[in-house]
């Protein structure tokens, strides 16, 4: 199995490429990148079946650190990972390795904050991160073991650490291998994007102190470059319109429409539509009960990496009922999300 866990679906890019009002330089390298995307993840997909592995013969984790250290290396526009370490990274002259420390750092942060979590794997495990990976590269990823951010091609994107709602859903990623570990394929594949958008997006809420009706939904507008907003492409998703023409990834939001072999990149709008009703029917912010619920589902549910997403509703459906007994509001609201798609 091949992980294709990057926040930029490969079809996205290679449609780009075959458009034809694209300079012929920029179609090729379009594709080169559509390429790398397909091929990148390999390692990822061994580091999570070596991560299943390792739990499933029941071996205990070494003791780990109190709190993540946050690491930043710089590839120089190679894909050499993990690339020379930059010192002091936060407060770098460097604006992608300032963005990347900071950011990782804030979605620390963010898990042991409002979870109570002590970094991806919960055991203080460090945080590492490369800039300037590739030559202009559309993409950024996680690998198994540390993310990687390409700078964008200033035309459809830009520098990709500029997007703190991709951080989060890129290191969620690996809070998903470490927790629920989900395939990247069919129905668990569809959940294990749409968990990363979700947590990606509270964490874009949260920094903003945002509460579910203040929150836009956008995934990816921070990055999108200015021949993207030109031609009406204001993000990558949008959850709560995840069919949106402003959408450069629409996505179908009905389970009906939902067929196995799909992009987990699109059939991730099904369990985003449901998460975003969720929120909004319950109503404040969204990490508070919505994502409290969420985040259980994730992490107390043992290694479940086929599990449909009927299942999936059905254990938040579950949790909401059990963490907030005297608040049939809560259940409701999880409830009416689920339904809202068809599960």
């Amino acid at each position: 199995m091949v992980c294709l866990c990057c926040i930029v679906p490969a079809e996205v890019l290679e449609r780009l490429s075959k458009d034809e009002s694209l300079e012929p330089a920029h179609r090729r390298r379009v594709a080169l990148d559509a390429v790398l995307t397909r091929n990148a993840n390999e390692l990822r997909a061994h580091v999570t079946e070596r991560t299943r592995l390792i739990a499933s013969l029941g071996i205990a984790p070494a003791a780990g650190a109190a709190t993540a250290a946050i690491t930043v290396a710089d590839c120089h526009h190679g894909m050499t990972l993990p690339g020379t370490p930059i010192p002091n990274p936060s407060n770098s002259s460097d604006v992608s390795a300032k963005n990347a420390a900071v950011e990782a750092k804030g979605v620390y942060d963010f898990y042991h904050t409002i979870f109570g979590r002590n970094s991806i794997d919960d055991m203080g495990m460090t945080i590492a991160s490369s800039i300037h990976y590739g030559q202009l590269y559309n993409n950024a990823f996680w690998n198994g073991t540390q993310m990687a951010y390409g700078d964008g091609d200033n035309q459809i994107f830009v520098d990709f650490t500029k997007g703190n709602d991709v951080i989060g859903h890129e290191l969620t990623h690996g809070v998903t291998q470490y927790s629920l570990q989900l395939d990247y394929v069919n129905e668990a594949g569809g959940l294990n994007e749409s968990t990363s958008d979700v947590f990606g997006s509270m964490f874009r809420q949260w920094q903003a102190g945002q509460d579910v009706t203040q929150a836009d939904w956008l995934i990816g507008k921070d990055i999108m470059g200015p021949t993207a907003l030109q031609r009406g492409y204001t993000c990558l998703r949008d959850m709560s319109n995840p069919g949106a023409a402003h959408c450069l990834a629409k996505q179908p939001f009905k389970y009906a429409d939902y067929h196995d072999g799909m992009d987990p990149h699109y059939s991730s709008g099904i369990p985003n539509y449901a998460f975003y009703k969720a929120a909004a029917a319950i109503g404040g912010k969204s990490w508070e009960k919505t994502g409290q619920v969420w985040y259980k589902a994730l992490t107390t549910s043992g290694s479940q990496p086929n599990i449909k997403m009927k299942e999936f509703a059905n254990i938040t459906r579950k949790l909401a009922q059990t963490l907030y007994a005297a608040d049939p509001h809560v259940a409701a609201g999880v409830d009416g999300g689920w339904n809202a798609v068809g599960l």
